[in-house]
């Protein structure tokens, strides 16, 4: 790991993805990394971000690091989980709220950093995220419960925090975000094009006239 370097929790939507190839534009080493949950997207979702991660530049960005976190004894019924009732184009943001989600992919990636000298971890959290997980209070408290619980200094930032999604496709439009993934009802491969999440991709894309290249199901 070379000093300085920087962690990244990548999901493979457009905000992390684009959050990777900003900083490695900004010269700065990037660590990404992919938390598994035992999600019903995730395996689709991996497979993308990978195939993006291929396209930045390989001097800059490490290989995809993943970390298994299982969650399924304690979602057991959820939506994510067993694929019943997934909120479609028509329901509300707080729909896709996973319970406890950052807290718990920031509770082994900083572990992981603290034991391999990486001092920051990056997420592509946005402005207006409207969940209490996403708040600077929170991140605050989870730093210093790693400097208390690991003796670890390790920052949690949001660069793309002042910023929507519609700023942070600006930054990634000549990227090759064919590549990333949105979708939380993937279907095969590729995006299913009805769910909530698919439905805030092609917005963002239409609403901004960039060109989505996203492979969608049925279309």
């Amino acid at each position: 790991m070379r000093p300085g370097t920087v962690a990244v929790l990548a999901s493979g939507g457009l905000d992390s993805a684009i959050l990777v190839a900003e900083l490695a534009r900004e010269g700065q080493d990037v660590q990404p990394i992919y938390v598994r949950f035992g999600l019903v997207w995730e395996e689709v979702e991996e497979a993308h971000l990978r195939r993006f991660l291929a396209t930045l530049p390989a001097e800059r960005v490490a290989p995809l690091l993943t970390l298994d976190f299982p969650i399924a004894d304690v979602y057991q019924s959820h939506w994510s989980l067993s694929a019943r009732g997934i909120p479609d184009a028509d329901s509300p943001d707080e729909a896709v709220y996973l319970p406890g989600r950052n807290l718990l992919l920031l509770a082994k990636a900083i572990v992981w950093c603290a034991l391999h000298d990486v001092t920051a971890i990056n997420l592509g959290t946005l402005k207006g995220n409207p969940f209490a997980d996403a708040s600077r209070e929170f991140f605050a408290a989870v730093e210093q419960v790693a400097h208390i619980g690991l003796g670890a200094p390790i920052e949690i930032e949001m660069p793309f925090g002042t910023l929507t999604k519609a700023d942070v496709l600006q930054l990634g439009r000549d990227l090759q975000l064919q590549h990333t993934f949105s979708c939380i009802d993937p279907q095969g491969s590729q995006h299913c094009g009805r769910c909530n999440k698919c439905a805030e991709r092609r917005r963002v894309f239409a609403d901004l006239s960039i060109e989505d290249r996203t492979p969608y199901a049925g279309s």
